[in-house]
């Protein structure tokens, strides 16, 4: 994979109560990645949940559209130290997707086109808390921003949203991903500022 993106400088911290800290606000929404921006058609597009047993659920484009929506309002917090407040998507509740799926796994490794990948505990995908979501501000979420769809992961720091995600898979024990492995931290709370492996 290639370096972060570049260009991208930090701002004074704010005192804003609603941020957490060392967060400044932002009002438009940089662009971070890590490597090359992958292009994927909607008629090729899949999302595939792999359980810790191997078994596998699919959802085409059209099967995630058609499945229920829900409309999260949410914060953003970078890891760079910026946050944007009010942010407005749509997509389906990661609640919908493990409807049914018969597991005992207590982590998630997420993976994506392009393949970045990022760990979550199984619990902070559940209950109304993560998203995978196609939709940005009332429009197609644009590439750069991780479409056609992008998982939502927002009381985390935004690296563990991955962008273009591909899938899932239950773990029974964890396993780094991309950043954790470079030295980022495990779970990556904003409100305690758990940026890297120590914090």
């Amino acid at each position: 994979m290639g370096i972060v993106s570049p260009g991208f400088q930090g701002r004074p911290r704010s005192s804003a109560s609603d941020l957490p800290p060392g967060q400044y606000l932002t009002e438009d929404f940089p662009v971070l990645s890590a490597g090359p921006t992958p292009r994927v058609p909607l008629d090729t597009w899949e999302f595939v949940l792999t359980s810790e047993t191997g078994a596998e659920y699919r959802w085409s484009w059209d099967e995630m559209t058609g499945l229920p929506q829900d409309t999260p309002t949410v914060d953003l917090h970078c890891v760079t130290r910026w946050s944007k407040l009010g942010t407005t998507w749509q997509g389906v509740s990661l609640d919908t997707l493990l409807d049914g799926v018969d597991t005992t796994a207590r982590y998630a490794l997420a993976h994506s086109y392009g393949g970045y990948t990022t760990n979550l505990p199984l619990d902070d995908l559940r209950g109304g808390r993560a998203w995978v979501v196609h939709t940005y501000d009332g429009g197609p979420l644009p590439a750069e921003h991780g479409g056609p769809a992008r998982l939502l992961v927002p009381h985390l720091y935004l690296w563990k949203s991955a962008k273009w995600v591909h899938g899932i898979r239950l773990l029974v024990d964890d396993r780094p991903g991309f950043w954790e492995t470079a030295g980022y931290h495990d779970y990556g709370d904003p409100w305690r500022e758990q940026r890297y492996q120590g914090d």
